[in-house]
């Protein structure tokens, strides 16, 4: 008999992929040119040309049986020991190469993490809005989440909210900075919160309380803002990170974690990486793709593009009378919907073809997702319909 949790979730389907499914659809029916697909975060600007130097180079240097022959599972030793010494120059930590682990991007890499950190009934908390998957993950671990609601309107941690939720059964704490889907950054301060509530609850409880730090936008962010190294304030830190976004190569799926060096767990924590990663088929990431993320490491694409889309739909939207907090980093805006139910006005705005995810979906309701990771002519040519959008609800600029 197949097992019903999992027919449920296969059943359900995923919400973000139907609305891009349905924008396909559409686009058939009247044009590409009039429908505003803002569903999906799939980068628009090209991959720094680093990236296509090295695939190249690569596909002309190396035989192709050693070229695309499996890698170790924890991923090659030449690209762990380029990802340690990268984040050590960068963060100033100590990594070595056997705490990285390769994954096929930040979702595996999060599945994984999931499964090494949470025994059945340990609880993980999250903040809101958070990324649905972290639920699917925790569950499929045989955790439970718990979620902790941040402040309203600027989405920042409200700390005695998450103080209140923190007791003998959380094992895990997973943290989304810059935030999808509000793009907003956490602070260091806030952080520093975090982590000195964690260090004297763990030592009160008598067991570690670990944090994923799921970082996949960390290298995305506008007008001069930091995105404070999690691991430099808490050293029980596992790090997630993703080449998906700040390489543009979503397809290619290569990313890492990294087990905390100067945890008390660490050789543990090693360990338990490479068996979840084993029991849940996450081994051996592309190995093409790790050779090319490796030669990029820090490095992105036009950034500027993405600045000039989310200042352009930001002020564009607030004009016309919506309200959203400002991004910090990743492409994403998070806009109130001015009526209580978001997806009655994400149905409404499908109405005008403006394709927005819930905020539902995102134990956030009350607002809406507009990825800006588009071309810029969809922001401009969209603008009319927020206008008509904006004036179904009656809405006038502040």
């Amino acid at each position: 008999m197949i097992p019903s949790e999992v027919y449920a979730l296969g059943a359900s389907g995923n919400p973000i992929r139907e609305i891009a499914d349905y924008a396909m659809r559409r686009a058939e029916e009247v044009g590409a040119e009039n429908v505003y697909d803002f569903s999906i975060g799939s980068p628009s600007i090209a991959p720094p040309a680093a990236a296509q130097e090295a695939a190249e180079r690569l596909m002309k240097e190396m035989p192709p049986t050693q070229l695309h022959a499996y890698s170790p599972d924890q991923g090659l030793p030449e690209v762990r020991k380029a990802v340690a010494d990268y984040l050590n120059s960068a963060f100033s930590m100590t990594y070595a190469p056997e705490d990285i682990y390769m994954t096929s991007g930040a979702s595996a890499g999060l599945a994984i993490g999931c499964r090494a950190l949470l025994s059945p009934g340990d609880e993980c908390i999250t903040l809101t809005p958070y990324f649905s998957e972290y639920r699917t993950y925790t569950e499929a671990a045989g955790g439970v989440m718990r979620e902790v609601s941040t402040e309203p309107e600027t989405f920042q941690l409200d700390y005695e909210a998450f103080a209140a939720a923190v007791n003998e059964k959380t094992w895990l704490v997973i943290l989304n900075s810059p935030n999808n889907p509000s793009g907003v950054v956490l602070g260091e301060e806030s952080i520093k919160k975090i982590a000195a509530l964690l260090t004297a609850r763990s030592a009160e409880y008598g067991h570690p309380i670990y944090i994923l730090a799921d970082e996949p936008y960390r290298d995305l962010v506008y007008d001069g803002d930091a995105v404070p190294y999690i691991p430099g304030f808490y050293a029980d830190t596992v790090y997630c990170y993703s080449f998906s976004k700040s390489l543009s190569l979503p397809g290619e799926r290569v990313g890492y974690l990294a087990v905390p060096p100067e945890s008390k767990e660490r050789i543990a924590l090693r360990a338990a990486v490479s068996g979840a990663g084993r029991m849940l088929g996450y081994v051996c990431a592309p190995v093409l793709f790790q050779r090319v993320c490796a030669a990029c490491l820090g490095q992105t694409g036009e950034l500027r593009e993405y600045k000039k889309n989310r200042d352009l739909i930001y002020e564009g939207l607030t004009a016309l009378g919506f309200s959203c907090a400002k991004p910090q980093g990743a492409f994403y805006l998070f806009v109130k919907s001015p009526e209580e139910d978001a997806r009655a006005f994400c149905k409404k705005a499908m109405a005008h073809d403006l394709l927005l995810v819930p905020g539902d979906d995102f134990a956030c309701p009350g607002y809406a997702r507009l990825a800006y990771c588009v071309p810029e002519e969809r922001l401009r040519r969209a603008l009319p319909a927020f206008g008509r959008l904006a004036a179904e609800y009656g809405l006038r600029a502040e």
